[in-house]
């Protein structure tokens, strides 16, 4: 697929819009049937799923258009429930790839385990200990993982850190295309006697951390001054620049800003994590406390003018903690046409890492653009009487 623009593609019905998709990406039609169960999901999956099922609850799932990432076109399908979303991130989208697209850059897939150990006597002698005996920690920890690590990842580092009261030790896990939580607290489980044992410790909490800052994902873009005009002759594209970056700033300096321009980042970036079974409240934890690192809560985009080239500099960085293996990924017939439709990034943790950031940003830029020219309820009311009308 040379592009993901599909013009008109709104205006095509519902099989037509399956038709279109199952053509250009040539996945067969039966796949499609997933989207026709009853609320994506049978009855019978539910139960194997979830503890007490009692039914499935439904959500729309839509195709974001025209996204050109690191060189490969891709149509993203999201699953929520807001207008505006789908339309925004597509929109900005096609304004991006008429500047070459999305960039990328995604560390690997490092996740964070903590072993709390407790009555710990001597903090720096334990804290030694840890640092001396690293190479055997690592060589018991991946006894607990010895799949993954024939797949090149596994325990890569025990990192030991000092509390009030308690010694904390991090266990970085490479996680290959899994997101982790259950290996990791595997690990953790299994590796902290052994630690408690070597440090003359009580062990106390075995859990992964969701602040995945080992595991994150960059994406970036420069839109020229002129694509981001809102009148006919592009005049205004400068301005329109301009306002984009007051709005970053206004973020980045009051928190009361940046939780609502952080969350206009995560509908993008949630959408997808839901429609490809990954779990949506790790990462919203993961974002929101990486947004204030610094001790402020504060924007995860930056934006910044470059008058030399005439252009909006654009950049997004956070951590992203998601896996195309395991899981419901294997459960969800939505989910598995999902990681099709995605096509190389839906075959990957990183692919699909870079797809979210890139996703996140745009759905960032949609919403700047939107405030800094016509207002957000202009576009996002339309859409809502739109769907009201056909109530």
């Amino acid at each position: 697929m040379s592009n993901s623009r599909i013009p008109g593609f709104y205006r095509l019905s519902l099989e037509e819009r399956r038709q279109e998709i199952a053509q250009r990406l040539q996945i067969e039609k039966e796949a499609f049937h997933a989207l026709s169960l009853p609320l994506g999901l049978s009855l019978e999956a539910a139960d194997g799923m979830v503890e007490n099922a009692i039914g499935v609850l439904g959500l729309p799932v839509g195709v974001a258009a025209n996204f050109m990432i690191d060189g490969e076109a891709v149509l993203v399908p999201m699953a929520i429930e807001e207008p505006s979303v789908i339309a925004a991130a597509s929109h900005m989208a096609k304004i991006v790839a008429l500047s070459g697209g999305f960039q990328t850059k995604v560390d690997a897939s490092i996740m964070i385990g903590q072993i709390q150990i407790m009555d710990v006597l001597d903090m720096d002698a334990a804290c030694y200990l840890i640092k001396h005996h690293r190479e055997d920690l690592l060589k018991t920890a991946n006894g607990f993982c010895e799949g993954m690590k024939k797949r090149g990842g596994g325990c890569v580092d025990v990192v030991p850190r000092v509390f009030p009261g308690m010694l904390v030790v991090h266990v970085h896990v490479d996680c290959c295309d899994a997101m982790g939580a259950n290996i990791v607290n595997t690990i953790v489980e299994s590796l902290a006697p052994t630690l408690a044992s070597l440090v003359q410790g009580r062990i106390g909490f075995c859990i992964l951390s969701n602040l995945a800052d080992k595991r994150l994902s960059r994406a970036y873009c420069s839109i020229p001054y002129r694509l981001l005009a809102m009148d006919k002759n592009s005049d205004d594209g400068r301005e329109v620049a301009m306002r984009i970056v007051e709005g970053y700033r206004f973020a980045c300096l009051d928190p009361y800003r940046a939780a609502t321009h952080n969350k206009g980042i995560m509908n993008g970036i949630d959408a997808v994590a839901i429609v490809t079974g990954n779990d949506w409240r790790a990462l919203e934890a993961g974002a929101h406390a990486y947004a204030c690192r610094t001790g402020k809560y504060t924007s995860l985009t930056t934006y910044q003018l470059n008058d030399d080239l005439g252009v909006l500099d654009c950049a997004i960085e956070l951590p992203i903690a998601v896996g195309v293996m395991g899981g419901s990924t294997q459960l969800h017939p939505t989910i598995k046409l999902s990681l099709k439709i995605l096509g190389v990034f839906g075959k990957t943790a990183k692919k699909l890492s870079s797809l979210m950031a890139s996703i996140g940003l745009a759905q960032n830029l949609g919403a700047l653009r939107a405030l800094a020219c016509e207002g957000i309820q202009q576009g996002h009311m339309a859409l809502h009487n739109r769907k009201n009308e056909s109530n």
